[in-house]
């Protein structure tokens, strides 16, 4: 049998199904940085089906939902229920240096990943100044 020590974990899971869990989504954790010209994002989703997992983009807007059932069967008596259970969301604002067109998405391990290229039009390029003996260049 598994035995309860802390009264405070209990008290924080009961105040979280009274209170939350049920009513809306649970964010999801999340890291993100840039590699070169593309952003990586990784979201933590331990124990989600792959099938459950749903990306969006609409006006530069990434949307992340995510379902993670319940692990016990219907009506088995719970003991312990630390792990949250329902659905994930997720909102990121992606600017308009990105390109969404061309977002790669891969889930291993329990870890969504992201990468969102820079957009052409926004990497830095060299232009050209002509005029005088010789073409000179300029970084923009």
């Amino acid at each position: 049998m598994l035995m309860r020590t802390d009264p405070f974990r209990e008290l924080d899971r009961l105040t979280q199904q009274v209170l939350g869990s049920a009513s809306r989504p649970a964010a999801m954790q999340m890291d993100a940085y840039r590699v070169g010209d593309e952003f990586v994002v990784h979201f933590d989703l331990p124990g989600v089906d792959p099938e459950t997992i749903e990306l969006d983009v609409e006006r530069h807007v990434l949307n992340v939902r995510a379902e993670r059932r319940p692990p016990a069967p219907e009506g088995a008596e719970m003991v312990v229920a630390e792990r949250p259970a329902g659905t994930f969301t997720r909102q990121l604002f992606l600017g308009d240096t990105l390109d969404t067109e061309r977002i790669d998405a891969s889930y291993d391990a329990g870890v969504l990943t992201l990468r969102i290229p820079v957009a052409e039009e926004a990497k830095p390029r060299r232009i050209q100044i002509t005029g005088g003996d010789r073409p000179q260049q300029i970084t923009g």
